[in-house]
């Protein structure tokens, strides 16, 4: 049986990030959130979703290890 995927179906690997990174990414890049949005539904500072946001995306990009 041969499977066929499409861009609608692929899903981004997040297992190189930490439960807190993957929490913010999922939410800003995935479901539209704004950082200072996330923020206050959260109750984290705006600067810290900022950083985890940019962790998330440099291990993602591969510039830096888990």
């Amino acid at each position: 049986m041969r499977y066929q995927s499409s861009l609608f179906e692929y899903e981004e690997d997040l297992s190189a990030l930490s439960d807190a990174q993957r929490e913010v990414y999922e939410a800003v890049e995935q479901d539209g959130y704004g950082m200072r949005e996330y923020a206050r539904k959260t109750g984290r500072s705006p600067g810290t979703v900022g950083n985890l946001l940019r962790r998330a995306r440099r291990r993602l990009d591969g510039g830096e290890a888990a």
